[in-house]
């Protein structure tokens, strides 16, 4: 298991900061275990800090009021989540549960916005942080509200092996239904597109498995929600 020095020198947030500042960081970080399926906080409770993924996997995620999940993001180690509250004050604006057994460090919202005040080199850190996630909540946006389904699950595969740092070839570390929630579609849709998707040559599935077998293909349904082979084969709407 690794040490919480370990863990936030690994962080992004805190990248490029001296030792001395990590020691600093480390001091005021606690160290908390989630089981899977186990609730970190829910919508509305006080913004009290933010957390940093040391092992496991995190869902972000609201519910509706006729009660359908959406999940916003699903994050992993070395990920923080929770931190706009930091710097707002606000309550949490969404629900976060661990989706695996997962080991979490939480920063005092108190101490850290101290951390910060001495600290102007992490204020921009976290900037830097929150712009990233901006733009990941914009694509987000465009991806649901621009796209049909086909078109979301490529921008994903793509997004999975540029991160995964793939060719060909990734790793689904959420289960269909979980990846369902996140592309604002529902299990069974996700499962008959998978299904046209592997007719289409485009994929292939094993299991979490994928390869990507047209990249060219992923990436043109990804932009423009129909593929180069669509005269060949049945259209990929749901």
């Amino acid at each position: 298991m690794k040490s919480i020095s370990e863990i936030i020198s690994a962080v992004p947030l805190f990248e490029g900061l001296p030792d001395e500042q990590l020691n600093e960081i480390k001091k005021i970080a606690v160290s908390r275990h989630y089981s899977k399926g186990e609730t970190i906080f829910s919508e509305g409770e006080p913004g009290d800090g933010f957390y940093v993924i040391a092992e496991g996997l995190v869902k972000i995620y609201k519910v509706s009021s006729e009660g359908k999940e959406q999940i916003l993001h699903i994050f992993g180690i070395g990920e923080p989540f929770g931190e706009v509250p930091v710097f707002t004050g606000q309550p949490f604006p969404a629900n976060a549960e661990a989706i695996a057994k997962s080991r979490l460090l939480f920063f005092p919202r108190a101490d850290f916005v101290d951390l910060i005040t001495k600290n102007p080199s992490l204020a921009l850190n976290m900037l830097a942080m929150l712009s990233m996630r901006l733009r990941q909540f914009t694509v987000q946006i465009e991806n649901l509200s621009l796209k049909e389904v086909p078109g979301r699950l490529a921008s994903y595969l793509i997004f999975l092996a540029e991160e995964q740092g793939k060719e060909d070839s990734i790793r689904l570390g959420i289960s269909k239904n979980q990846l369902a929630s996140l592309l604002g579609t529902i299990p069974e849709t996700l499962s008959r597109i998978f299904s046209k998707m592997t007719d289409m040559k485009l994929i292939e599935v094993e299991g979490r498995n994928i390869r990507l077998l047209d990249r060219s293909g992923l990436v043109h349904l990804a932009e423009h929600g129909t593929t180069f082979s669509d005269r060949q084969a049945p259209s990929l709407k749901a």
